[in-house]
């Protein structure tokens, strides 16, 4: 499960929650953030969405997922 875990962050470019996170250390990306949200269960996890997430939260909007790399030609 942890290789699989691994390759979905990489996918959607979240880094890995360490419980051992420093509080010095700046806030976690949008995007991890709300998948910690929306791995609960319940009615309210499941109708929650990104933008919704965001709103609530007072979060600054920004690209989630880093832009593929270009082939050079």
């Amino acid at each position: 499960f942890q290789e699989i875990s691994r390759h979905v962050r990489e996918l959607l470019g979240i880094e890995e929650p360490l419980f051992n996170r420093s509080i010095a250390l700046p806030y976690r990306d949008n995007m991890g953030l709300f998948l910690e949200r929306k791995s609960r269960s319940g009615q309210k996890a499941d109708a929650l969405t990104f933008s919704q997430f965001i709103q609530e939260a007072g979060l600054e909007p920004y690209p989630t997922v880093p832009p593929l790399p270009r082939a050079q030609t």
